[in-house]
């Protein structure tokens, strides 16, 4: 089976469901798909531009800033991804659209010429808020912050609803929209 598609953008606030949601799809879809996440990009920062004003910083109250460095490099990896899938990948983007419809754009400029599906993955603050203590590993109050934040002025072509919905419901409802 062909998809339709070559690139699916998952875009939702910290702790929304967006990596359960690109592990499933890669699961249930018929080709493979390589799942690449903003987290991911962040990760492989050097320390020192996961902790200046240049690069992305993590307030305590959850507030994430990023600084020009950030950017440059973002745009970096924005462009790299598109050309993965220009090359013939197919490509699952996890990403949190801090900036509403600019980052939407800055992907629509990114992936311009590419089939791409645009999932927004929404999620109850207040369950996105215990998922980020289940967690552990994020500021709390982040989740709770971005739950509505990242979706303001974002065009999709369909949504899903993980405070009561699994994973993998999400998944097989996102995959019927791809071939």
């Amino acid at each position: 089976m062909t998809t339709r598609f070559q690139v699916i953008v998952l875009n939702g606030g910290s702790s929304s469901g967006k990596s359960g949601i690109a592990r499933c799809l890669q699961a249930v879809l018929p080709d493979p798909w390589l799942s690449v996440s903003i987290d991911a990009l962040v990760d492989s920062m050097p320390p020192s531009l996961r902790q200046s004003g240049d690069g992305i910083g993590f307030a305590p109250d959850g507030e994430v800033s990023v600084g020009p460095e950030f950017r440059t490099l973002q745009k970096a990896w924005m462009t790299g991804v598109a050309a993965m899938a220009g090359a013939g990948a197919h490509v699952i983007i996890d990403d949190v659209f801090l900036g509403g419809a600019a980052s939407q754009e800055d992907w629509r400029t990114a992936l311009a010429g590419l089939d791409v599906l645009w999932v927004g993955v929404r999620c109850d603050a207040r369950v996105a808020a215990g998922r980020e203590i289940v967690r552990g590993d994020r500021p709390r109050g982040m989740a709770e912050s971005q739950a509505d934040l990242v979706h303001k002025g974002v065009a999709y072509d369909l949504e899903v609803d993980t405070t009561r919905t699994e994973s993998l419901e999400c998944a097989r409802t996102i995959a019927t929209h791809v071939g």
